[in-house]
């Protein structure tokens, strides 16, 4: 074999995906993951399954283009375009800009996105599959983002409040929270009436089962869901507050801190999350596409 090849061989192995779980209730980093050449099918499969089995993948060092985030989250589906267009990314509507960050007085992206713990999008009829959170500028001290593990939240779950959710649905309203988001912060705008018409209430499973494992997982959060359909008002609330406290116990979570140029790709249908925020004074700016998933069952 000539040494041209030999060498060839070695790098091409050196550089082949890696996929490192971590010591935590959910969650792996990926490694050597090059977007900028087309991504072969084997490849594609095994970090789907990785996903599937980790609910986070932590894509560490990738120094990707909009378009290639774009590209690559298509590969699991359509992409689904946040309600607050005012913080697309210019030229490129499925890039939702999180971001602290003020030009000339005006936010350039949702400063607060994530202040409460919630899945995507879990307000529409077909709540998100996953979402990819890129890195771009990333503050000195903060900006930590946690994951609760809410199939591991069900396993879980006392016998007693298993049965109470038992066949239960709740309703899930995005603008549950909004006016007071908007008291405690200058990052949430005015709706017009075609965006509220946009974030109808829904109804979903309390515990809906994973279309692509068949495993069962808790489908409620503080952020959007407001109700358990068919309870008195005070039942629904002291079950939902219940449920979210025993949701977010230290044992089912991952905490990501950021290292730069980061992308962080989670399972919506499995787990909930939450940013810790980071001081005002510190720029913090992330781009997120968000793929499309099927109703809830």
């Amino acid at each position: 074999m000539s040494t041209s090849l030999l060498s060839s061989r070695v790098a091409h192995a050196e550089a082949s995906i890696a996929i490192r779980p971590f010591d935590a209730p959910l969650g792996a980093e990926v490694l050597h993951l090059d977007l900028s050449q087309p991504l072969a099918d084997a490849d594609f499969r095994r970090i789907h399954r990785a996903h599937l089995d980790h609910h986070v993948l932590v894509f560490r060092d990738l120094r990707i283009t909009p378009e290639q985030q774009i590209a690559f989250s298509r590969r699991f589906g359509p992409l689904q375009m946040h309600v607050l267009r005012q913080f697309q990314l210019p030229s490129h509507p499925e890039i939702l800009v999180v971001s602290n960050v003020k030009v000339d007085g005006q936010p350039i992206g949702l400063g607060d996105a994530g202040q409460l713990w919630h899945s995507d999008l879990s307000y529409k009829e077909h709540p998100s599959l996953g979402s990819m959170l890129h890195a771009q500028t990333l503050p000195e001290e903060g900006g930590d983002t946690l994951f609760a593990n809410m199939h591991l939240a069900w396993d879980l779950l006392p016998a007693a409040l298993k049965a109470a959710v038992q066949g239960r649905q709740a309703e899930h309203n995005y603008l549950a929270r909004y006016a007071d988001l908007q008291r405690r912060s200058p990052w949430r705008p005015n709706l017009s009436a075609q965006q509220i018409a946009e974030v109808k209430p829904v109804v979903h499973p309390v515990v809906r089962t994973h279309p692509e494992t068949g495993r069962r997982a808790l489908f409620v959060s503080e952020h959007f869901t407001t109700r358990i359909v068919g309870l008195p008002e005070d039942e629904s609330r002291q079950l939902l507050d219940e449920l979210f406290a025993h949701s977010v116990k230290p044992e089912h979570i991952y905490r990501h801190r950021w290292q730069p140029h980061d992308m962080v790709f989670w399972d919506n249908r499995s787990l909930m999350h939450l940013a810790t925020g980071c001081p005002e004074h510190l720029p913090r700016t992330l781009y997120r596409t968000t793929i499309e998933g099927d109703a809830p069952f």
